[in-house]
Parts: C-alpha cells; sequence; structure tokens
C-alpha cells in the first residue's frame, strides 16, 4: 500500500527535525525572541510579523537537512 509508505516516509522526517534545530540554534533563538516579543503586549501573533526570522530559520533546516540526506 502506497499510502502506508507516505506515512513511515513523514513519520522519518518528522523524527529528523528536532536534530535539524539543533543545528540552526542562532536562527531558532532569534525566531523565538522574534515571536516572543511580538506576542508579550498580549498582541496577537500575524502572519508575517516575524517573516525575516523565519525565512532565515527556514533557510538554515533546509540546508542542514540538504547535507544529512541518507
Amino acid at each position: 500500500m502506497s499510502g502506508a509508505n507516505v506515512w513511515t516516509r513523514s513519520r522519518e522526517r518528522m523524527k529528523r527535525l528536532p536534530e535539524l534545530f539543533a543545528q540552526c540554534g542562532p536562527e531558532a533563538t532569534a525566531y523565538g525572541k522574534c515571536v516572543t516579543a511580538t506576542t508579550a503586549s498580549k498582541e496577537e501573533l500575524r502572519k508575517d510579523l516575524c517573516i525575516r526570522e523565519f525565512e532565515a530559520l527556514k533557510t538554515c533546516i533546509l540546508s542542514a537537512a540538504k547535507k544529512t540526506v541518507k
């Protein structure tokens, strides 16, 4: 069944996420600080408020994933 195979591949990718985040510590920290600062005044987090930090984190994770492809 191809459906089961999709879930297996997804689980394998999800298991790698902590490792990828560990390789992107500064970017993850910057994004987290932006989100925290944005919501500190009880303001709702809105799309694109931390886009620069998010894009940096996304680029780092994708780069780290490409380096660790098995």
